[in-house]
């Protein structure tokens, strides 16, 4: 759980980082000015890649309640960070490198929206087997509720008027509640 939180966090340093590392080695490793130049063009869009991805994996509700990434994700990244470092290095020696990390940078694109696409299918497929079982038995299925009450209990009328917020009803229906004195004038 330590090292999925480390990259949780550290998916948003890099955005920042590796861009960085990318222009400072291309100037220390006998790169030319040309070439130099080519790395900052290849970091702004590295960094904007990275800052893509990292979204993406923040975006799903699991990602954000753990504050902690998957582990696929970590491999992911893992593998996508490593591959940043390694073409800072040998950039010129290995132009290859280059491809390298663009085809697996798009790859973890298409991963992280495929995951997001994969917990949303799941949320919505926890929701309508929970409207399923309400309406099929009437009541609502045991266990802790994850879905917030759909009535305003706000308190406020539609005049704007302050009231007093209902009172909660059972969740069986067949009981009935008949009050004497209404709240309403």
């Amino acid at each position: 759980m330590i090292l999925r939180r480390v990259f949780y966090y550290w998916q948003f340093v890099a955005v920042g980082a590796l861009p960085l590392w990318l222009m400072v080695a291309a100037s220390i490793f006998g790169s030319s000015a040309w070439e130099v130049l080519g790395a900052t063009f290849g970091a702004i869009a590295i960094g904007f890649g990275l800052l893509v991805v990292s979204l993406l994996f923040l975006a799903r509700k699991e990602v954000r309640a753990a504050k902690a990434v998957s582990w696929a994700d970590v491999g992911v990244l893992a593998l996508w960070h490593v591959l940043i470092v390694l073409m800072g290095v040998f950039s010129v020696t290995a132009p290859w490198l280059s491809v390298l990390v663009v085809l697996v940078g798009l790859g973890a694109f298409w991963f992280a929206l495929w995951e997001l696409f994969d917990a949303a299918r799941t949320r919505v497929r926890e929701a309508m087997v929970y409207i399923d079982e309400t309406a099929r038995f009437g009541t609502v299925p045991a266990g802790p509720n994850q879905f917030p009450p759909m009535t305003d209990r706000s308190g406020v009328r539609a005049d704007r008027v302050r009231q007093d917020p209902a009172p909660r009803t059972p969740a069986d229906p067949s009981v009935i509640i008949i009050r004497e004195k209404p709240t309403d004038p």
